[in-house]
Order: C-alpha cells, then sequence, then structure tokens
C-alpha cells in the first residue's frame, strides 16, 4: 500500500508493512520501534550515482536497529555512506554513538550490529560500497560507526556527487562512470582514513608489502606465478609460501584473486558500453592462459561463465564482489593481514 507523497520528489510514501519489507531486502534485516504501524510513514527511492547502487530513504520511526541476528541470517557485506540531508539523528556501532544534522556524513558497517535513532524527521542518501571492493581500492578497512561533520572539503565533494543523482534522476551509464567510481572511493578514503599513528611494521611485514606490490604490477602476466615471485623478491619459494602461510593463504590465492577481481571489471566495463570484446582477449589480458581455464576459474568463484556477467545488482549482495564458490575460499587483499606477533 502507498500513501501520498510529503513532498519528496519522486518518492512515494509507504506503510509500515511495505517500508519494513523493502527495507529489509534492500539493506537486511532490521527493525523499527517507537511508533505505532497506524501511524508510520517512510519512504525508499532507487538511485544511481555513476553505476553505484544509492536509496533515497526515510521515516518517521524512532529507533531503527539492526542485530547480531540478522547479521547471521543475510550475511552483508557491505558499508553504506549516508549522507543526511535533513533532520537530526543518531548512530550507534561499535560502541561509537554520533549525532548527526544535516550535511554529515556517516560510515556504517552492514556486517555490525547498528542502532539509528530520530530525534525529527529524518532524511538520508544511501550509498551501497561493496566491502571487498572498497578496501581494495583504499587499502585499510575502515572503521563502521564513524562520522565526519558537514563542511569538509572531501565531505562537499562527496555531497555533490550523490546529491547530483537526486536532481538527474535514473541515465544510461556512460564510459566515465567507471572513473567516477572510483572518485567516489577516493573521497570515501579521505573522509575516513585512519587518524591514529600505525604501528611499526616488523621487517617481514615490510617485505610482505613489497611483495604484495610486486605481484600487483606482475599478475596480468600469464608467466607471472609463485616461482617468479620468489625471483624478484629475492627469497626462496619455500620462504614466500611461509610468509603467506603466516597470513592465512597462499602466493598462487592471491595472484588469481587479483586476476578475477579484474577480470570482474573489465566485464562490468564490456556490460556497460555493450562492447563486442572477444573474452578470451579479457581472459589473457588478466593473466590466464587459455579461455576455458579462465572460465572455470571465473564461475567457481563468481557463480555464472563470464559473458553472463554484467555487475548489476543482484540482491543484498553486489554482483562486483568476486565471492568463493562452495569448494574455494575467498581471499582478496585485505584478507592477508600481519602474521601475529
Amino acid at each position: 500500500m502507498m500513501l501520498q507523497s510529503d513532498g519528496v520528489a519522486g518518492a512515494p510514501l509507504q506503510n509500515f508493512e511495505a517500508w519494513t519489507d523493502l527495507v529489509q531486502r534492500l539493506y537486511g534485516g532490521c527493525r523499527s520501534e517507537g511508533i505505532a504501524p497506524n501511524a508510520f510513514h517512510g519512504w525508499v527511492r532507487p538511485l544511481n550515482v555513476y553505476g553505484l547502487t544509492a536509496r533515497d530513504i526515510g521515516c518517521n520511526a524512532h529507533r531503527v536497529a539492526r542485530t547480531q541476528r540478522d547479521i547471521r541470517l543475510d550475511g552483508l557485506e557491505h558499508y553504506f555512506a549516508l549522507l543526511q540531508l535533513s533532520g537530526k539523528s543518531a548512530i550507534i556501532q561499535n560502541d561509537q554513538a554520533v549525532r548527526l544534522v544535516a550535511g554529515d556524513i556517516a560510515l556504517v558497517d552492514a556486517a555490525r550490529p547498528v542502532t539509528f535513532f530520530r530525534k525529527a524527521s529524518v532524511h538520508w542518501i544511501s550509498l551501497h560500497l561493496p566491502r571487498r571492493t572498497l578496501v581494495s581500492h583504499l587499502g585499510f578497512e575502515p572503521q563502521g560507526g564513524s562520522f565526519r561533520p558537514r563542511g569538509s572539503r572531501a565531505g562537499r565533494l562527496l555531497s555533490d556527487v550523490i546529491t547530483a543523482a537526486l536532481e538527474e534522476g535514473e541515465s544510461a551509464l556512460s564510459p566515465a562512470d567507471s572513473y567516477m567510481q572510483f572518485a567516489a572511493y577516493d573521497l570515501i578514503g579521505a573522509l575516513f582514513s585512519p587518524s591514529d599513528p600505525r604501528p611499526v611494521p616488523r621487517p617481514t611485514d615490510k617485505l610482505f608489502a613489497r611483495i604484495c606490490g610486486m605481484i600487483r604490477s606482475g599478475f596480468s602476466d600469464p608467466d607471472f606465478g609463485p616461482v617468479e615471485v620468489a625471483a624478484a623478491a629475492g627469497i626462496s619459494l619455500r620462504y614466500l609460501q611461509k610468509l603467506f602461510t603466516e597470513r592465512g593463504s597462499t602466493c598462487s590465492e592471491f595472484i588469481y584473486s587479483l586476476r578475477l577481481d579484474h577480470a570482474a571489471h573489465l566485464l562490468r566495463r564490456r556490460a556497460s558500453l555493450d562492447s563486442r570484446q572477444p573474452l578470451s582477449e579479457i581472459a589473457y589480458g588478466c593473466g590466464f592462459r587459455d579461455y576455458a581455464h579462465f572460465a572455470r576459474k571465473f564461475r567457481r568463484r563468481i557463480g555464472c561463465a563470464p559473458g553472463a556477467y554484467s555487475g548489476a545488482d543482484v540482491g543484498p549482495q553486489a554482483a562486483d564482489t568476486v565471492r568463493a564458490g562452495p569448494s574455494e575460499s575467498a581471499f582478496s587483499a585485505r584478507d592477508v593481514r600481519p602474521s601475529a606477533t
């Protein structure tokens, strides 16, 4: 059941049941409290921010909570950047409580419990940020429950990028959109980069970081494997494998993760441009010797053939997250952590 709009352009008001059902399908399990169902109203409107999924969202519920039980049931792997357009609210996550007013930007981790409190009629724009893609781009894992007040340069730029979607509405993807997505990720990094000085890394951490850099530079070469990595780093193959196993993976897994991530990016671009770039060309450009090998690896990780992959959102899990199949563990740069001392 839809109610009449209260002035939010293009966003008809929804009753309690419709709003709750839509939010749970888009954002995962959550519960609205503090208002009688017959007095509730809210809206959720889809937006496209340069190919990134976003929502124009608001309601008059006094409290919305996402619990650990909700997280276990849906297993979301997203962050949400929340730009508050109007009203006053508060968010509690990771033992942090922040108060938001119009113009503030908060970062919410969907994989952690969170509670939202409304102190006035609240209007947000929520930008979905797939965890693996964001962390791989930034090189660090941002802290959910953080916020940045209005007024910073990066905050103003990100607000301009997001709010432009309200004015422009739906539009076809263009070749420049992938670069604009990277710009949005960079602005998120500028806003939420760690402020505390990092601990001084041990010598092996510095060596491992240098090795990962070598692999990122050379993974597209089909002849580039653990033996070549060890030789380039000036260490033995056995020691190379030890550095990776201490961090819960292998050198080969890391190489294939980078190749498949890059392949997913190229396939998304191929689909958005409606190009006829041969799939075998993409496979070779990502470091695979033949298409059959590439297709097997890609299907095992993504769940579909390369030719059927478009990167479109499919439910709560974004398709541009490279996921593991039932017989293969997921792996990416964010999974490679310093070994325990």
